[in-house]
């Protein structure tokens, strides 16, 4: 199987030059960005020459700097495949600490999901949510967990909301056939995307609702039918899907939203607290009583 460009550079990393180092660095942390960039572009970015950038695809195994362009092209358009990414995870931890690797990583997406998420989009999509007469949110496959995460807090805040997630595709436009003008979705979905998002948003977005996406960069196929769109970063080099940045990202937009709607939530928690008491929903300290 042939290799992907990730795997490559981390594997040749050891015996690349300084400049080349500046190169693969860039590309492995910024290929969305890489992706579009002329080799001339790509150098001035990095702080090397054209030539040293045309050099570093030759030595790589490219025909040139528009092949392995396309290299990247294809990673952003389809990422990687679920062996690719072991193949890739492998090269980088190498005999590290796996915990140490993932955790970091962990973090360092959530720094970069700060930098790169506007925050008036943030404040916009909260007022979308805030006015809508009816909540989707949408999700399949590992986002599944993301969507069950937010519907849960929602429905607790909202009277009218619906989750979509891991329905046949029949099923789904079933779910999705009363949305219109004055609701709101909200799609997650990650690389690898999901067919069934893009479709459901499509639907929604000529629908009239308003549509709000949770994704990993401008370039997701969800941004084009959006409305709002949320940036939270997740590996594109990971034996399983980074969920760690959107559902801190999912945590703010919750966050956000109790602070906006303040007296309406405070009352509504105010209810569901004597309810979990009088049903003994949570575990108190019952040494006084005991005493």
């Amino acid at each position: 199987m042939t290799k992907s460009l990730l795997a490559i550079i981390n594997e040749q990393k050891p015996r690349f030059s300084k400049g080349q180092k500046l190169i693969a660095d860039f590309i492995t942390q910024h290929y969305d960005k890489a992706a579009f960039m002329t080799a001339s572009k790509l150098g001035n970015t990095v702080g090397v020459s054209e030539s040293t950038v045309v050099r570093f695809a030759t030595e790589l195994g490219y025909d040139g700097y528009p092949k392995m362009q396309k290299a990247m092209q294809e990673m952003i358009r389809d990422k990687l495949t679920s062996v690719q990414r072991i193949d890739v995870t492998q090269s980088r931890i190498n005999n590290g600490s796996v915990m140490e690797y993932i955790l970091n990583k962990d973090i360092e997406r959530i720094r970069r999901t700060l930098e790169e998420t506007s925050e008036n989009d943030f404040q916009s999509a909260v007022d979308a949510i805030a006015g809508a007469k009816t909540i989707y949110i949408f999700a399949v496959r590992s986002s599944a967990a993301l969507a069950s995460f937010l519907g849960y807090y929602y429905s607790l805040i909202f009277e009218n909301v619906k989750v979509i997630s891991n329905y046949g595709e029949t099923e789904i436009y079933e779910k999705l056939f009363r949305i219109s003008a004055g609701d709101v979705i909200i799609g997650i979905s990650f690389p690898r995307y999901s067919n069934a998002a893009i479709q459901a948003m499509t639907f929604a977005h000529r629908r009239g609702a308003k549509v709000i996406v949770l994704t990993d960069s401008m370039s997701s196929p969800l941004v084009a039918v959006s409305d709002h769109v949320l940036i939270a970063k997740s590996d594109i080099a990971s034996v399983v899907d980074s969920l760690v940045a959107p559902l801190s990202m999912i945590n703010a937009l919750i966050a956000a939203t109790v602070l906006k709607l303040d007296t309406e939530v405070k009352e509504t928690f105010g209810i569901l607290e004597n309810i979990w008491q009088d049903y003994d929903v949570y575990q108190t300290n019952r040494k006084d009583e005991a005493d």
